[in-house]
């Protein structure tokens, strides 16, 4: 039923359990597990000109920090015999690039972490999740 899964981490504890899902959904329907990582634009701003990281050592540590995140996952597929493709992407919004990149690939589940939050914190920190599930046409499957 789902060939194409994809499972976007920002290293958390909470997000490795959605990884562990999406893995194990993966080897029941014998599918492709679709890692994403979405990195943090630099800051620019002109307070940016005076902050001590240079965009560059921000851009470094950030496709670093992504790479670490999708290789994880790319580990756990491996140990399961899945294959598994992953890519960092720089975005605003990670809501958004979670949505292009699973469209891209025709992927036909997204499997994701919620922390869960609720009432005035979810109203203040709002949610990638949240955003994902309200703006996605395929199925999104949370994970908490």
């Amino acid at each position: 039923m789902f060939k194409r899964i994809l499972v976007p981490t920002d290293g958390s504890e909470i997000s490795a359990k959605a990884v562990s899902t999406a893995i194990g959904l993966a080897r029941i329907h014998g599918s492709t597990i679709y890692a994403l990582s979405v990195k943090e634009p630099f800051p620019y701003s002109a307070v940016s000109e005076m902050q001590p990281t240079p965009p560059q050592a921000f851009f470094d540590a950030q496709e670093r920090i992504a790479s670490s995140r999708v290789r994880a996952v790319q580990a756990s597929a491996e140990a399961a015999d899945l294959p598994c493709e992953a890519l960092t992407v720089e975005a605003l919004h990670s809501w958004e690039a979670i949505i292009e990149h699973a469209e891209k690939n025709q992927c036909d589940l997204v499997v994701m972490a919620s922390h869960g939050r609720r009432g005035m914190q979810a109203l203040l920190l709002g949610s990638e999740t949240q955003k994902v599930l309200t703006h996605s046409k395929i199925p999104v499957l949370v994970v908490r």
